[in-house]
């Protein structure tokens, strides 16, 4: 590794004294590290040149293998002493939009009650299965009937139709979105026949739009004219705000699921988990 190493960094900075200066090694060593590789792999990695080097052919290969090599070590290692401090850092999977559009706002109140616990997002879209990762918390859709774990309801999907500002007069019922480019999420690609459904309206003869994987990029397509999307009010509260999106009439709310957070059971005594659930709940609370 000391080998690797030095040749990783002396070929990064161009030189072995730069590379020396960073890993507080002399020139010299540097030097005697790369020659020693290269005696093993029996190839000229640098061309010395002066008190320059370039390196060859092969070392330019070499390098793009070892590099992403040395990164990935780097970047487990940091991982494994984030994980260190288990009882003061968190790691939460989020989807992706409700993590921008809703928690991310707000963590800067759950820094301020508690400066010593980190929050680290991982964002996932999809199934979680707790068996095959190592997250401490997940916040993530659905009907409350998960196996294994604590869930914890935060608050209802209350789905709104919603349309952008300049093509809001279009539309005056449930029955005028027949005729309208229904936007939809890869990962529920039968909502809109549900919702119209609930309304009283036959689903048939629809305009089914274009498929979007993040709620985000639907809320743009929306804002753009693109179609009309169904969304959940409390994460387009600023576009309505706005008015950038608009609900275009009234209707029913549709309550297909909800928001919840999930624990499993070996991180339910956790106390950087405890406490986040404590803080999140009153969030939600306070949402509602």
């Amino acid at each position: 590794m000391t080998a690797l190493l030095a040749f990783e960094t002396s070929a990064r900075l161009g030189s072995f004294t730069r590379a020396g200066d960073e890993l507080c090694l002399s020139q010299s060593a540097v030097s005697r590290q790369v020659q020693s590789l290269e005696e093993i792999l029996g190839v000229e990695l640098f061309e010395r040149v002066g008190r320059h080097i370039v390196l060859t052919v092969i070392g330019q290969r070499y390098l793009m293998e070892v590099s992403h090599a040395i990164t990935r070590i780097r970047n487990a290692s940091m991982q494994a002493m984030s994980y260190g401090s288990s009882e003061c850092s968190l790691h939460l999977a989020v989807l992706p939009t409700f993590g921008s559009k809703w928690l991310l706002p707000r963590l800067c109140d759950f820094y301020k009650q508690h400066p010593d616990i980190f929050v680290h997002l991982h964002t996932r879209v999809g199934a979680i299965d707790f068996a095959s990762i190592s997250f401490d918390a997940v916040i993530c859709v659905g009907e409350g009937t998960w196996e294994g774990v604590s869930a914890y309801k935060l608050m209802d999907e209350e789905l709104v139709p919603v349309v952008s500002a300049h093509t809001a007069n279009l539309y005056q019922s449930a029955e005028d979105l027949r005729h309208a480019l229904l936007l939809r999420l890869v990962s529920r690609p039968g909502l809109w026949l549900e919702w119209l459904k609930y309304q009283g309206v036959m689903p048939d003869s629809l305009r089914l739009g274009p498929h979007f994987e993040l709620t985000t990029h639907l809320i743009q397509a929306v804002s753009a004219g693109i179609g009309v999307g169904l969304l959940p009010k409390f994460l387009i509260r600023d576009e309505l705000e706005n008015g950038t999106l608009q609900i275009p009439f009234e209707s029913r709310y549709l309550i297909h699921s909800g928001y919840y957070l999930l624990i499993p059971p070996h991180k339910s005594e956790n106390r950087a988990v405890t406490v986040f659930c404590q803080w999140l709940r009153q969030q939600a609370d306070s949402t509602r």
